[in-house]
Parts: C-alpha cells; structure tokens; sequence
C-alpha cells in the first residue's frame, strides 16, 4: 500500500490540523499491528522505549489533553503491565482517539481554551493543542518506527 499521507486540500485550518494528526495516529498504529509477544514489549533503546509503551503512552496523553483525564505519572505511561496487550491497547487508543475528535469536531474557533485537568495552570488553546499533540505523536510515530524495523527489519509505514 502507497503511503498518500495527509490530505492537501483540507478547506480549513482545524481540517488541516487534524488531518495531520489522524494520519500520524493511524501511523503508529499501524506501525504497531502484529509486533509479536515479547517483542511489542521489549525495549529497544537504553530508556526502556517499547512500542505497546509508545501506544499506552498516546492514549494516555490523548485522554489529558482532549477529555481532561488526568495524569499523576507519566513515566507509568510509558509503561504496559504485564496483563496489557497490544490488542487491547491498540482498542484503548483507538476509541480514545473517536471520542478525542468528537471533542475537537465541537471547536468552531481554535482559539478557545481546549479541555484541561485542573492543577497544571492555564488551559492552552485548541489550537496549541491540537498543535502539540501532531508533535507528540509524530516524535513517537518515529521512535516506533525505529523500534519496528529493530524487531523485524518492517520500513515504511
């Protein structure tokens, strides 16, 4: 399969923005897809970075940023237990990722305040958020990336 990318023609700036980010997500997803036991597990770099790590780790961000769900440790997210499967992770994300974009499909104007748990300051706009969160996924995308071709020598998306 050919990888198009985001879509050029996106009418507006949120499109825009979140045709970027959905394009990132199914990247990683897919670059996560039938890694075996224990490879999706085991780390591939001195840090401890493993792709069901990367995969809880989005969901998780995804979920502070989109629907105001807490994070008390972030390290924690990084990390799958041992009961957490790919699968089940992989399901995690993706349905965080539906109820993320109906929040998202709510802005009209990127300009407001986007959801955001209480205690970490003032709420970043839409438009930061959305912002950040193509960062955050793109740099992660890029570690599975390495990750992947590690486990089993798989390129590309």
């Amino acid at each position: 399969m050919r990888d198009t990318g985001p879509p050029w023609t996106d009418p507006d700036e949120k499109a825009t923005l979140l045709g970027f980010l959905n394009y990132l997500r199914e990247a990683i997803a897919a670059k996560a897809e039938g890694v075996p036991e224990p490879q999706v597990r085991t780390p591939g770099v001195p840090s401890g970075t493993n792709v069901l790590g990367l995969i809880k780790h989005l969901t998780h961000v995804e979920g502070f940023y989109f629907l105001d769900r807490p994070i008390t440790n972030l390290r924690r997210t990084l990390k799958p237990t041992k009961t957490e499967t790919l699968d089940q992770l992989l399901a995690d994300y993706r349905e965080t990722i539906q109820e993320s974009n109906k929040v998202i499909d709510t802005y009209t104007d990127l300009s407001r305040p986007a959801p955001h748990p209480g205690g970490r300051g003032v709420a970043p706009t839409m438009r930061w958020t959305l912002t950040h969160m193509i960062e955050e996924t793109a740099r992660h995308a890029g570690h599975a990336d390495i990750l992947r071709e590690q486990i089993d020598g798989a390129t590309g998306r």
